[in-house]
């Protein structure tokens, strides 16, 4: 059997440590492999694959600042934040993030993070090349406190074999990946690792605020400007909105959301039938659905039928990544969106694209395939008991312990997965002293979710990255910028 297949056998006796490759690059050396994560016997429960990225330099490599980067699914790989925005080498794509024809090809990213510190992409158990003994033992790792804790002994042994403890230390989420990069500010900070920053990027903390679920009506209230800048970009809704400046259409829409949307929610069967026509009428103004579909949902939309609903007319759905982006639909009649267009524009290049850069460039070479995003959202434990996931309280911890800990969140307008009035709104309830409040920084992007696949976007990322790494002095309070 040869040395590829061995790599990726997940019998219990076959996970043993293994040689960590290491490549030369300009400017720069990766080191490729896995990390054992054990359990109180000593041993391995399973291997998690980086990837490390150390740049040349005169200083002191223990005092370069660190920067830990994942993706989030649950259950995505972290080639998402690696080959789209933060790594050396970056996914062609079309200047707005939609698909070019095949064959795909990586270029080189003037704008790669690594001038600010060296980059650690981990992939969690059971994605990327990371993999448990057995799929028994890797439901360990496959829920919100598991991921966290497997994460975090990750990052300690990651520290101790490369002898970073004295780098100032930071994290880099997307999605999923800012809840888990929240609670590991709490672990981190808990177990005496601390924290010089954190990046948050189209962020969910508290899961309350994006399922739709029965008699939880705070999803639809914090979805709706999002709908509507989004029917405003597709030209669906009334002239006077097109013509009026965006931040003072958002403004209004974040008014009425708030005020009389959510009050008609919140009155349910008692809202008189003059106050419900005249909130599905703004509604419809603001959204471009009709007042019909609008009644019919009972004033509720979820994000995927909004998805399907917007353009039927014109046998067309948007995007739930990034709502800028459309396909046809053959399927006229369905109620919910058949696929997500502008995941449909990034699953392909991304994937060939990190699998050929893995084995031809990093030399880390294996017959086993690369989990990019595989079903673990529904096997993931959520909650112990009942109610919401929600890790916003573990980074307020962090906020209490440690004063100088700074914050970056990033939104785009455009992202119907995670809202960027929803982030507002779990901030806004974040319960960090003011002192620590002004520690944390907010910017918006005319983009969906992975806001870098659109050039101009993937630019001012990139400074809000670097202001925020090298300051000038103070930090910005949130708000939109």
């Amino acid at each position: 059997m040869s040395e590829e297949v061995k790599k990726d056998e997940v019998k219990p006796a076959s996970l043993v440590e293994e040689e960590i490759v290491i490549t030369e690059h300009s400017g720069y050396k990766v080191h490729t492999g896995r990390l054992p994560v054990k359990d109180d016997k000593g041993e391995i429960e399973a291997l998690v694959f980086f990837m490390a990225y150390v740049k040349e330099s005169e200083k002191d490599a223990a005092e370069r600042p660190l920067m830990v980067v994942f993706n989030g699914g649950p259950g995505s790989a972290s080639l998402w934040l690696h080959l789209g925005a933060v790594g050396p080498k970056r996914v062609v794509l079309n200047p707005d993030g939609s698909l070019p024809p095949p064959p795909y090809t990586l270029e080189d990213n003037p704008d790669s993070w690594l001038q600010h510190a060296d980059l650690v992409f981990l992939d969690p158990v059971g994605t990327g090349y990371s993999r448990g003994k057995d799929e028994e033992t890797e439901k360990k790792f496959w829920g919100v406190q598991g991921d966290i804790e497997c994460l975090g002994e990750v990052i300690r042994l990651f520290l101790t074999r490369f002898e970073r403890w004295r780098s100032p230390l930071y994290l880099a989420g997307e999605s999923y990946g800012t809840t888990r990069a929240a609670g590991l500010s709490g672990w981190l900070t808990q177990n005496g690792m601390a924290l010089s920053g954190v990046i948050l990027i189209s962020s969910v903390l508290n899961f309350q605020t994006l399922h739709f679920d029965e008699g939880n009506d705070l999803p639809y209230v914090l979805y709706l400007p999002s709908y509507a800048i989004t029917a405003r970009y597709h030209g669906k809704i009334a002239r006077r909105y097109l013509n009026m400046p965006q931040e003072k259409f958002l403004a209004e829409v974040e008014k009425f959301a708030s005020g009389p949307y959510a009050a008609a929610l919140f009155a349910g069967d008692r809202l008189t039938l003059k106050d419900r026509k005249a909130v599905i009428s703004q509604i419809s103004a603001y959204t471009g659905l009709s007042e019909t579909y609008i009644d019919r949902a009972n004033l509720r939309i979820e994000h995927i039928r909004f998805g399907k609903e917007l353009l039927r007319d014109q046998g067309t759905v948007i995007g739930r990544l990034d709502a800028r982006l459309v396909r046809r639909s053959e399927a006229k009649n369905a109620e919910r969106w058949e696929f997500d267009p502008s995941f449909a524009d990034i699953a392909q290049p991304y994937t060939s694209l990190i699998n050929d850069y893995v084995r031809t460039q990093l030399g880390w070479k294996t017959d086993a395939r690369y989990r990019v995003l595989d079903g673990l959202y529904n096997k993931w434990k959520w909650v112990d008991d009942q109610g919401y996931a929600d890790t916003a309280q573990n980074l307020r911890t962090a906020l209490e312990q440690n004063p100088h800990l700074k914050v970056l969140v990033t939104s785009g307008y455009y992202d119907l997965a995670t809202p960027y009035f929803a982030t507002e709104y779990t901030l806004a309830h974040l319960g960090a002293p003011p002192a620590q409040r002004k520690n944390i920084s907010v910017t918006y992007y005319e983009a969906g979710h992975m806001m870098y696949i659109e050039e101009k976007s993937l630019k001012k990322l990139a400074a809000d990255v670097a202001r925020f790494m090298n300051p000038p002095g103070h930090s910005n309070p949130p708000g939109h910028s």
